[in-house]
């Protein structure tokens, strides 16, 4: 008989099993932005299959990749009236609800993704979920995507180079601040337009890890990429409350743990990704140029001493970069 379709963690299908307990069988929505090739997608279906193995088909997660639900702001407003399940969203949709999450988005906080894990499994960033709540959102973890670098249509050499130029960001504040201290003009643009948008012109540059300027091409009407890996792109992987309270805590220990491990993986995935990405394109021959933070002149210090007083998680995110970074 075939299983009965359940949508979303409600509409529990009861069996009895040789010992008369009850075994909860769901079919659990998972949804993301990202295309079936990213990482994120990539290690969300992994996290199914394993699940699903776990479970001997008890807990079925179905990943809805590309959008499919819906942008970011879509995605949380349906797992904040159940309507889904869990997603992984780029924490900047965070960011602009909760001014603790800016700090995620300081540059050069961290330098690479092993640096990031430690940091995003830290006491300050694990102490950040728990104001997830008050927006009606379990928050289950932390992954990332690759670290920021910069793709320019010009040929840049100083950051004198960079003011004024259009640059795609995401709409969040901490972002658009940094590219404003840099002097630049700070662009937020949809992803499925910046293809074309960069490639005729409508924008001189954008910030974006190695594979996306890889599988999207990019690179292709680039002229100069900055490898200056100056801020990492956080996401967190985050349940409705609504569906995630009505599960059993064997189910929420299973799902806690086995998400968890999968986001530290594409974390550490990172260190691989960007590096293989950053061969195919140096085999171009396209101008890469490596910079630091002293680059970026004195935005970097003005960006630290206005958002230590606006994001009340910076100076504790700080403390303990520093000492990650020290060892």
């Amino acid at each position: 008989m075939r299983k009965l379709f359940l949508s979303l963690f409600g509409g529990l299908c009861l069996s009895t099993g040789l010992l008369g307990q009850s075994v909860q069988a769901a079919d659990i929505r998972l949804g993301l932005i990202t295309p079936p090739s990213h990482q994120w997608s990539i290690s969300a279906n992994n996290l199914a299959k394993e699940i699903k193995e776990k479970t001997n088909g008890d807990i079925n997660v179905l990943v809805f990749p590309s959008g499919q639900l819906g942008n970011e702001a879509q995605m949380l407003q349906q797992l904040q009236s159940g309507a889904l399940d869990i997603a992984f969203l780029v924490a900047g949709e965070i960011a602009n609800r909760r001014p603790s999450y800016a700090a995620l988005f300081a540059p050069y906080l961290v330098n690479t993704p092993q640096e990031v894990s430690q940091l995003l499994q830290g006491e300050t960033a694990t102490t950040m979920l728990q104001e997830l709540n008050s927006l009606g959102l379990v928050g289950l973890g932390y992954g990332m995507a690759g670290m920021r670098q910069i793709l320019m249509r010009q040929e840049i050499e100083s950051v004198d180079q960079l003011k004024g130029k259009k640059i795609r960001t995401i709409p969040i504040e901490p972002e658009l601040d940094f590219w404003r201290k840099v002097g630049s003009a700070p662009t937020p643009m949809p992803l499925p337009a910046l293809y074309d948008a960069f490639a005729n012109g409508q924008i001189d540059g954008m910030q974006i890890d190695f594979e996306g300027a890889w599988n999207v091409k990019y690179i292709d009407n680039a002229k100069t990429v900055l490898h200056s890996s100056h801020m990492m792109l956080p996401m967190v992987a985050v349940a409705s409350a609504k569906k995630w309270n009505a599960l059993p805590e064997t189910q929420k220990t299973l799902l806690q743990t086995t998400i968890s491990a999968h986001l530290n993986e594409i974390i550490l995935a990172y260190d691989k990704i960007d590096t293989d990405y950053l061969a195919q394109i140096q085999r171009t021959g396209v101008n890469i140029i490596e910079v630091n933070e002293e680059f970026f002149g004195d935005s970097i210090e003005n960006w630290y001493k206005e958002w230590r007083k606006k994001s009340p998680t910076l100076t504790a995110l700080e403390a303990e970069a520093n000492i990650i970074k020290s060892h």
